[in-house]
């Protein structure tokens, strides 16, 4: 979308336009109210801000509707633009019996650990590196770790609305 269209954009248009990027409301809304933008860097910088402020709750929900690292099939109740980001974010994710395998061990032992899905920001990263990743963060405590994927998740945010949001 041009800046343009989304400067004007109705607020509906543009906060689904937004959803797409993290599946967080109070996001969606701050940004879509500081309408309009002189340029994409502005929206970004909003972006970056109104992240810092997520609540854990607010976090867990966005965590709840995110597909699991390493699964290409995003989960049904996502747009297909978000399972666009996804596939494209995971891309270099390899989908070998072996990696699927120590993929899902170690999401379950993630998930049994913290109660919520392991999240990173695997644009760039391939697959050992995701896994290596993986490892290291189950021996964090439960703060240091929802620290980490609150990070995490507004890192994956903003390189969508970026991928999206045109000059």
């Amino acid at each position: 979308m041009q800046l343009v269209e989304f400067n004007q954009a109705s607020p509906e248009e543009a906060i689904i336009f937004l959803k797409h990027c993290v599946q967080i409301p109070s996001w969606s809304t701050q940004i879509e109210a500081k309408r309009p933008y002189a340029a994409v860097e502005d929206v970004l910088n909003i972006a970056r801000q109104q992240a810092a402020t997520w609540t854990w709750d607010e976090i867990k929900a966005a965590l709840d509707n995110h597909p699991r690292i390493g699964e290409k099939k995003a989960q049904a109740e996502l747009s297909e633009v978000e399972k666009n980001f996804s596939n494209r974010e995971q891309a270099a994710i390899t989908q070998d019996e072996a990696t699927q395998q120590a993929l899902l061990e170690g999401n379950i032992a993630y998930e049994k650990k913290y109660g919520y899905i392991f999240l990173i920001k695997a644009a760039g990263l391939n697959s050992q590196e995701v896994l290596n990743a993986l490892k290291d963060r189950l021996a964090n405590d439960p703060e240091t770790e929802k620290g980490i994927v609150h990070t995490q998740l507004a890192e994956i945010a903003l390189l969508r609305l970026s991928q999206e949001l045109q000059a």
